[in-house]
């Protein structure tokens, strides 16, 4: 009987929270896995043996054994490779992917139909950013009866502790370039340029986001049928967002393409603590209803952005794991509502939705329906 959960980065940062959830709803199921076994054994042994350590380096061929009675493979790696999902899929296992990186979600999305065929279901984009964004903007959409832009803005805290890969990931991203769909036609741009002004709750105030290469912007213009999708990242630190944005309009973030540059930056980031261990996410979508225009925010703020991401996951992979899903390759907003998600958010963070300006729901509330409010 196939029953066994493995989480490949199990015991990094994010991982080791989604295994511990995990490991809460299906006892004796999961596996922390990755190339260092010592530092799998580690973690296990801190759980009281309720997860259990596994090496696995999916960077080389796997062992046809160790995805013997796999049911689940949640995966907290970045990759470049879609070998290992593409065994997974062939093998009918269900597999959920926390990674944000357009070009590899993109790879995977073409392995439709080889998961159809043999029985497994994958989901893409799932975590804070993508995954809330995502399942946010479908929200936001199902308020309207037309969707013309939804503007994403994420506001991560200095003072949170970040994984080494979520550092990494970003500073990669800090000067790509890549391609937004805005009107339905696609349009390249570069990361930390084109800065707008963002309002994040009384708590937070208004602050300068820049466009980043989220992977929820690439995915929801054909997903949900949106014509202009962006998204844009800010820190809470204004001095550092201003920074940044200066350091990328001077060129010099081309230096991070050296590798020793690169390892310092990363250290740096990893040690910065100006800030706090807040996040937000905000969603601002403008469209019509009843033929006329309407506005809808939704805002979504707590702290530590990992265990948002983690919970995220969890709740995903849980969903997966219980109840048969269409089999195929699908983005969290093709499979998930927001109400999905609700419960395992509700002691992360808060919650709003604002049509024109007016609060409508928050998860302080015993339901996320929304009455129709006309513009």
């Amino acid at each position: 009987m196939k029953d066994r959960i493995i989480v490949i980065g199990g015991y990094g940062h994010v991982g080791q929270v989604i295994c511990k959830q995990l490991a809460d709803y299906f006892p004796n199921k999961v596996y922390a896995a990755g190339r260092s076994l010592e530092r799998a054994e580690q973690f296990c042994h801190l759980t009281n043996g309720k997860v259990k350590p596994l090496h696995m380096d999916i960077s080389s061929k796997v062992t046809p054994s160790l995805l013997h009675n796999v049911k689940l493979v949640v995966m907290c790696l970045d990759q470049t490779d879609t070998t290992f999902v593409r065994t997974c899929l062939q093998r009918g296992i269900h597999y959920v992917d926390v990674s944000a990186t357009p070009s590899f979600l993109t790879q995977v999305e073409q392995m439709h139909q080889v998961a159809a065929s043999h029985g497994s279901t994958a989901i893409l984009s799932v975590g804070l950013a993508p995954g809330m964004t995502n399942l946010l903007a479908s929200h936001a959409k199902g308020l309207m009866d037309q969707t013309d832009t939804v503007d994403i803005s994420i506001m991560l805290g200095l003072g949170d502790r970040h994984g080494k890969a979520a550092i990494e990931w970003t500073i990669d991203n800090l000067s790509t370039q890549y391609e937004v769909r805005q009107n339905g036609q696609l349009k390249r741009v570069s990361s930390f340029i084109d800065g707008k002004e963002i309002g994040f709750g009384t708590a937070l105030g208004r602050k300068q986001a820049y466009r980043f290469n989220f992977s929820d912007q690439h995915a929801i213009p054909h997903t949900l049928g949106v014509p202009t999708v962006s998204t844009r990242l800010c820190f809470d630190s204004n001095g550092i967002t201003r920074m940044l944005a200066w350091l990328r309009a001077s060129g010099l973030f081309r230096l991070l393409k050296v590798k020793l540059i690169r390892q310092v930056a990363v250290l740096a980031f990893s040690k910065i603590r100006l800030g706090s261990d807040q996040f937000a996410v905000k969603i601002d979508a403008l469209g019509k209803l009843n033929n006329e225009e309407i506005a809808v925010e939704c805002l979504v703020q707590g702290r530590h952005e990992a265990n948002m991401t983690a919970a995220v996951a969890a709740a995903i992979a849980a969903k997966v794991y219980r109840s048969p899903l269409p089999q195929g390759v699908y983005h969290i907003e093709q499979l998930f509502q927001l109400d999905d998600l609700l419960p395992a958010i509700d002691q992360i963070a808060d919650l709003e939705v604002r049509v024109n300006g007016n609060v409508v729901a928050s998860n302080q509330n015993s339901s996320m329906n929304v009455p129709t409010i006309a513009g």
